[in-house]
């Protein structure tokens, strides 16, 4: 690698990331073992190496067992030094989350809904965080809606942050470095990174929800965003001579808990299965698992059948849509943290 290209503020990132990610999923390394992984020469690891170590963001551990030469120095990386906030923005409360770089919890809660109040707020909010945990360097926000590149455009019920730049408000404001993204796409992320499927997957996850329904799709191991941000808006798919899909689930006809009204949510939700496995043939169908039990898992499955043969249709499964919103978030927030600079 050149003295040239080193001189690139992006190669130089490119080079403290893939030190950053080999320690953290290695546990320690030599100077030798991380220029072998990383394919990069002994002299750019090791400035590199002191220069984060003279930071405080990379520790020694002690020297290897001699084997007749010089012992090499081991190194281990410091998960402390940097922490990031995940927030879930929601119709009734709002949840976050310190972590540390290995994804281990500092301090989680949650305090009353933001998305109800002015954007203002979500700025006191982190900046509160920020002063009991100087080390954040990173916050990755989770909205009921569609979002372009930061920005949220769809997000009903929530005239505050309608085609507001949240990414660019945080960071202009607090200078932390920010992710914005809907909340199906962040629980996608998270299912994903948590069951490491194979990278050709292909999954739907379902979220019935408070703000109406909405999905995260997964097509060969890659997000579906869409021409216009605006994927898994699954309420407004036809499903009926006069109902789209969230019509038929909020239908007034019954009552919310009679036999008949979760009849037309179970017909409703399996006509879904079967357009997307008509459409994208994926390998899973997520639903919440506060949504559903195992007899209507059982009974999606088996309506399904009516529509597509049975042979075609994913497998169906329950997951913690929390769970899976907060890991997600983490996810976006821990790779924004890999590609941090090193402060003065």
């Amino acid at each position: 690698m050149s003295d040239q290209r080193l001189t690139s503020q992006h190669t130089k990132l490119a080079i403290i990331g893939g030190i950053r990610a080999a320690l953290l999923a290695g546990g320690n390394a030599t100077k030798i073992e991380l220029s072998q992984k990383l394919s990069i020469s002994f002299p750019t690891i090791s400035k590199f190496l002191t220069l984060m170590e003279s930071k405080g963001e990379v520790v020694s551990v002690g020297l290897d067992s001699s084997s007749g030469g010089r012992r090499a120095e081991r190194y281990s990386y410091n998960p402390n030094y940097m922490l990031g906030l995940a927030i879930i923005l929601e119709k009734n409360e709002t949840s976050y989350t310190v972590f540390n770089c290995l994804g281990d919890v500092i301090e989680q809660g949650s305090t009353d809904s933001i998305l109800v109040e002015e954007v203002s707020h979500l700025i006191t909010f982190i900046k509160s965080k920020k002063d009991l945990h100087p080390s954040i360097h990173t916050v990755s926000i989770g909205v009921p809606g569609a979002v372009d590149n930061g920005i949220a455009f769809y997000i009903q019920g929530y005239e505050h942050y309608q085609n507001v730049d949240v990414k660019q408000l945080v960071e202009d404001q607090l200078s932390i470095a920010t992710v914005v993204e809907n909340d199906m796409n962040a629980a996608v992320i998270g299912y994903m990174a948590q069951q490491k499927p194979s990278e050709d997957i292909s999954l739907f996850y379902l979220y019935l929800g408070q703000n109406g329904p909405g999905a995260g799709i997964v097509v060969n191991g890659r997000i579906v965003r869409g021409k216009t941000f605006f994927s898994g808006e699954v309420q407004f798919i036809p499903q009926y001579n006069e109902q789209n899909f969230l019509e038929a689930l909020t239908s007034e006809d019954d009552e919310a808990t009679t036999t008949g009204h979760i009849d037309k949510r179970i017909d409703a939700i399996s006509r879904l299965v079967g357009s997307v496995t008509s459409i994208l043939n994926p390998h899973y169908f997520i639903l919440c698992e506060e949504e559903v039990d195992t007899s209507m898992l059982q009974q999606i499955t088996d309506r399904s059948a009516v529509y597509v043969p049975k042979e075609h249709l994913p497998l169906l499964a329950a997951s913690n849509l929390k769970h899976d919103y907060l890991s997600g978030l983490q996810s976006l927030g821990l790779s924004v943290l890999m590609l941090q600079r090193i402060e003065d």
